[in-house]
């Protein structure tokens, strides 16, 4: 029997958790270890403060995020708050810290300039510092300073740079809790591709599945790096949004096998959610006037690519068929946006195999 995945805390938790712990010790001068907080559902967990500092008009507490079972690219980090008073009235003003990023480009939930704390944080960090204000007689006017140790070397592995985020991480969570392998991280930054690129006034984004495909469609278009979406397997997260949020112009890109399972109809191209349907391509194969003998080759064949071999070795384009019923599937989840498709089947060399315009 299977033990359950644990689950952990966003960076935006850690946040509150530091910020609350480094203002109770500057009203108090005691920093409360463990620290207790109440994330957006009601859940109360304690952290456990890794550092602490107190000196004159400021005080740092850090906690070590734990992303529970998740593969989270923060797993571990050192994340700290230092929290000093502010003019009377001035509220709670944040400000990025080393290894935080600062927003630099439109289009995302945050003004040009600002520290990359997202909104949720930003609420649950100030409702703490009016509680710990509220209990020990402060004012609840301050400056927080989010920092993460190597946050400017982790972020490399997110987004980040593509949404105009620089210098750091984002400080992130909705909930304040990481569901280990949840999908709604990378279908979040989709979403803000979309709208990035959108702001920039980008005519044409490309979504892909992985960096090969991601290379060629710009190579292919002379697309800037805002313009490009790091798909995944979540084809239908792509489609779905532009549907709302359209843009001209989408190439959607990808290995004959995940382009496959669009064509199918999937839109959640993972392995372990959607399998490579081998006698539609057979079906592709007779519809386009191939013969019943190559049909139940590809019938047969080991994968979506040993099918691709076999029919460019006789001659037939299944990776233009596959592309033009990927296209279709495509259009018709955009159904009537203003969004033209065209779609770019790679095999894995990068070499193009197919295409539908």
């Amino acid at each position: 029997m299977s033990t359950p995945l644990r689950h952990g805390w966003t960076t935006g938790a850690c946040a509150t958790a530091a910020t609350t712990a480094a203002y109770t010790a500057l009203l108090t001068g005691d920093f409360p270890d463990p620290v207790t907080i109440t994330l957006p559902r009601g859940q109360r967990p304690a952290f456990a403060l890794a550092r602490e500092h107190l000196a004159g008009d400021r005080a740092t507490a850090s906690v070590v995020k734990d992303a529970g079972d998740d593969p989270d690219v923060t797993h571990g980090a050192l994340i700290s708050a230092t929290v000093r008073h502010a003019p009377p009235g001035t509220g709670v003003t944040f400000v990025a810290g080393p290894g935080v990023g600062t927003v630099t480009k439109p289009g995302l939930p945050l003004e040009v300039g600002e520290p990359a704390v997202n909104p949720v944080p930003r609420r649950l960090m100030r409702e703490h510092v009016a509680e710990v204000a509220a209990l020990h007689g402060g004012g609840g006017d301050v400056i927080v300073e989010i920092s993460v140790e190597h946050g400017e070397e982790l972020a490399k592995r997110t987004w980040n740079p593509r949404l105009g985020i620089l210098g750091g991480l984002s400080i992130l969570g909705t909930t304040g809790i990481v569901v280990p392998y949840s999908c709604s991280a990378w279908i979040d930054s989709i979403r803000r591709g979309v709208d990035v690129a959108r702001a920039a006034g980008r005519t044409h984004v490309a979504g892909c599945t992985g960096s090969t495909s991601e290379r060629v469609a710009a190579d292919l278009y002379g697309l800037p790096e805002d313009a490009l979406l790091d798909m995944g397997d979540f084809a239908g997260a792509v489609l779905k949004y532009l549907r709302r949020h359209p843009v001209p112009r989408l190439t959607v890109a990808g290995g004959v096998g995940k382009l496959s399972k669009l064509a199918d109809g999937h839109l959640d191209l993972h392995s372990g959610r959607s399998q490579v349907n081998l006698g539609l391509l057979a079906s592709l194969v007779l519809d386009a006037g191939g013969p019943p003998g190559l049909a139940d080759r590809v019938r047969e064949a080991n994968t979506a690519l040993h099918a691709l071999r076999l029919c460019q070795e006789s001659g037939l384009p299944l990776g233009d068929l596959v592309a033009e019923r990927a296209r279709r599937t495509a259009v018709e989840v955009l159904r009537e946006a203003p969004v033209e498709v065209d779609v770019v089947v790679i095999d894995r060399a990068g070499v193009i195999v197919g295409r539908a315009r």
